[in-house]
């Protein structure tokens, strides 16, 4: 990226965060937006700054970003116990799994509550990361948020890498810092660690090129075909089917990306691949969510089901100006109308990825984006925090496609020329 370029950036990152601290009226959103302004704008001077020594300018600038939007407001959070309610739902069935062998609460003591987080509408996975605190007690290295930033940065690394991007950590920590990430990380996070798993999961679906073969005789167009066919074989669709299988497990958001990478399989490479993939992916979900399933499937259902449709007694806390919601609001009529337009939207998505079925993982991505979309704005239960998905993977996407463009150009260009056999020979070399 050239240096004017995210200068710019990070200057319009600035400003979101200074208007966070100015326009909200949530006093952790407005802590995190001044923390984030100062660090914005030190890397913003710093990018600018550094002239000479490019590398240099951009990792002060991480460093300030890091500092600024994430190190600061976190710790004090961490340290002051403060959060959004999704910190300590997730904190809380970590303990409730270790005390009764499950993540949720009964139907019964759910019917005797008129607190929404009571309610817990992650799946099982989810639990891990308040494991910690559940165990060793709260602290700062405890804190589920802590452990949400350290698999996003590891698994978005992992999937930029994945994916033939460049430089695949500085841009794994400028997403971090980034307010797409570093804002929700930093009051609630727990969206954070399933999108990584989401763009590693379409990460491992592209096809990589392979080592440059030997040249293939023209006349013999059966292994010039095959030959074109082992150039662009895609990665294993196991991996894939693991990485979009453990995000799954974590939050019901994650499953259409499985209905999209099907059909992104099914006609690219086949149905057995795709039926390769759907079977790890839904092996993994079994494993995980099955056993609560068969042994607890009341709670999981009123925790998973009921509790984010708007159909349990007690309505849960998401709130925007978003139709879905908006409808939902008005009572009964409203509300059915939006969990029909919900259920349309995903029918349509449906049926186009069976008309119309993506070819590439750009396209799959588009795609998956574009239905996420929908279903956020169309939910009953849904804020503005739950786009944090198609910036993700849309971020993800650019960052991925200018890697491996730049890598087809150097690939295309082959090996610089040497210098001349005479001037080798003048000096001796």
């Amino acid at each position: 990226m050239r240096r004017a370029w995210l200068a710019a950036g990070l200057a319009g990152c600035a400003a979101f965060a200074g208007g966070v601290s100015l326009v909200s009226a949530d006093p952790l959103h407005r802590l995190w937006g001044s923390c984030a302004a100062c660090g914005y704008a030190v890397a913003a001077a710093a990018v600018m700054a550094r002239r000479s020594r490019r590398a240099a300018g951009v990792d002060l600038a991480l460093g300030a970003m890091i500092c600024g939007a994430i190190l600061v407001p976190l710790l004090w959070m961490v340290w002051t116990g403060h959060g959004e309610p999704e910190v300590g739902v997730v904190a809380n069935s970590a303990a409730t799994l270790i005390r009764h062998g499950t993540p949720y609460k009964s139907p019964r003591a759910l019917a005797a509550t008129t607190n929404p987080n009571a309610y817990n509408p992650y799946l099982p996975l989810m639990a891990v990361f308040g494991l910690p605190q559940a165990v060793f007690g709260a602290g700062p290295l405890t804190d589920p948020r802590v452990w949400f930033g350290t698999v996003f940065v590891v698994v978005f690394a992992a999937a930029l890498k994945a994916a033939r991007a460049r430089d695949t950590l500085r841009w794994a920590l400028l997403f971090t810092a980034s307010p797409v990430i570093a804002f929700e990380l930093c009051v609630g996070g727990d969206d954070v660690p399933m999108v990584a798993f989401m763009c590693l999961g379409f990460a491992l679906l592209w096809r990589q090129a392979a080592p440059a073969a030997r040249p293939v005789p023209a006349g013999r167009p059966a292994l010039r075909r095959a030959a074109a066919i082992r150039a662009a074989l895609p990665t294993s669709p196991v991996a894939a089917g693991l990485a979009l299988g453990v995000a799954s497990s974590m939050k019901a958001t994650a499953w259409p990306a499985l209905v999209v990478a099907f059909a992104l399989l099914a006609a690219r490479d086949g149905r057995r691949a795709a039926r390769r993939f759907a079977a790890v992916a839904l092996a993994v979900v079994a494993a995980i969510v099955g056993p609560f399933a068969v042994l607890r499937p009341g709670a999981l259902v009123k925790n998973t089901v009921l509790f984010p449709l708007g159909l349990a007694s007690v309505r849960s806390q998401a709130a925007s100006p978003l139709l879905g919601h908006v409808l939902a609001q008005t009572g009964a009529v409203g509300h059915t109308a939006a969990v029909i337009m919900l259920v349309g939207s995903g029918l349509a998505i449906a049926v186009s990825l069976v008309v119309r079925p993506p070819a590439d993982v750009p396209a799959a991505t588009v795609r998956l984006v574009l239905g996420l979309c929908a279903m956020f704005v169309l939910a009953p239960s849904t804020r503005f925090g739950y786009f944090i998905y198609p910036a993700a993977m849309m971020l993800w996407l650019l960052v991925s496609v200018a890697g491996r463009a730049a890598a087809e150009r150097e690939r295309s260009a082959g090996p610089a020329p040497g210098p001349p056999p005479g001037v080798v020979a003048a000096t001796g070399g």
